[in-house]
């Protein structure tokens, strides 16, 4: 078939070997590529969606990535399925700038959420709490790129007040022990300034009171909710969802992988929302107005999750959820994260 490139060169030099696409037999099963088709894979990451779907049919990708570095590395990819895939250094929720410009235009939008296992394998970004480095968190700072622009979790970290921190750490990352792990970043960083990633993960650990290597690491939960409010991940969700609810063509396939529970929360209302449709909402419309359409039909109720295969060969896939949706011809609906149920955590700027 055109496009098959198994195992490639390419496929090398980007790193997709050490980077294992997750619940991908299901994501091509579902996403049905066709000779013709035009498709957004909107975390590019590693590439192994992109590279995939290229293999599978003569199509178009067209392949988004907030990170310098996924784009940087995607260019011997982007180079041997050339002209068949273009990569874009821009957030997904920047998608919806120019949603009205490529509306009902696509057959399929693929999300891949939450931080890369690359990412998450280099100390020097920060996302770790089981290996030492700079306590930074951006996605769009990597490496060799790093731009001044946007807050560091370092800098939330040791400036947000105590209230605004035990407010992020337990709304996004779901804590109950928010105060606490709180009030001990506050009485640390009061001696110095909290700079490296295990200095915070001990932090955590003492006010929890678990220690590693049992069970979850204690600071996960700490460190997801940083990450999520450094990169406003949520927000970005809504706004690709939506992104995408315009872009696709009547028939085409919304595809989201989550791995937490404020992720597939999000894209469960919004799926199940816009397929059941609902009435006006105001009292004050006339009896003769028309309920509000369906927009999409959901695909498979039950999210989709690994095999033990699966997650014995990746066992970062083992929270992994697939949830489908097919775009109906029904009008795009309006946004609103508070009804998608985005947490409202207390805002926090440097001075």
């Amino acid at each position: 078939m055109a496009g098959r490139d198994p195992r490639s060169r390419a496929e090398v030099a980007l790193g997709l070997a050490r980077h294992i696409p997750v619940l991908l037999p299901a994501i091509i099963r579902h996403l049905k590529p066709h000779d013709g088709g035009r498709y957004i894979d909107a975390t590019f990451g590693g590439g192994g969606y992109s590279h995939a779907i290229l293999a599978a049919a003569n199509c178009e990708v067209r392949a988004l990535d907030r990170d310098p570095a996924a784009i940087a590395g995607g260019a011997a990819l982007a180079a041997a399925f050339s002209p068949r895939l273009t990569l874009e250094h821009k957030r997904f929720g920047d998608l919806l700038k120019d949603a009205a410009e490529e509306a009902q235009r696509w057959d399929g939008v693929v999300f891949d959420l939450g931080v890369s296992s690359m990412q998450l394998d280099e100390p020097e970004r920060g996302f770790s709490f089981q290996a030492d480095g700079p306590l930074d968190m951006r996605m769009s700072a990597s490496p060799g790129t790093l731009s001044p622009q946007g807050l560091s979790a370092a800098d939330v970290v040791n400036g947000a007040p105590e209230a605004v921190l035990a407010d992020i750490i337990f709304k996004l990352g779901e804590e109950r022990r928010a105060r606490a792990i709180a009030a001990a970043i506050v009485r640390r960083r009061r001696e110095r300034p909290i700079a490296r990633t295990l200095e915070l993960a001990e932090i955590v650990a003492g006010a929890v009171g678990g220690r590693a290597g049992k069970g979850k690491h204690p600071a996960t939960r700490t460190f997801q909710a940083l990450r999520l409010y450094i990169n406003d991940e949520l927000g970005e969700l809504a706004r690709g969802l939506a992104a995408a609810e315009v872009m696709l063509k009547p028939g085409g396939r919304l595809l989201a992988v989550t791995f937490h529970s404020l992720e597939d929360r999000i894209v469960k209302r919004f799926l199940s929302a816009r397929a059941q449709g609902e009435a006006p909402r105001s009292r004050h419309l006339p009896p003769a107005a028309e309920r509000r359409r369906a927009s999409f039909r959901i695909v498979n109720h039950k999210p989709l999750t690994p095999e033990e295969s699966e997650i014995a060969a990746n066992p970062r896939a083992r929270s992994a959820k697939l949830r489908v949706g097919e775009r109906t011809d029904a009008a795009p609906w309006p946004l609103d994260e508070v009804v998608l149920g985005l947490p409202q955590t207390a805002p926090y700027r440097r001075v």
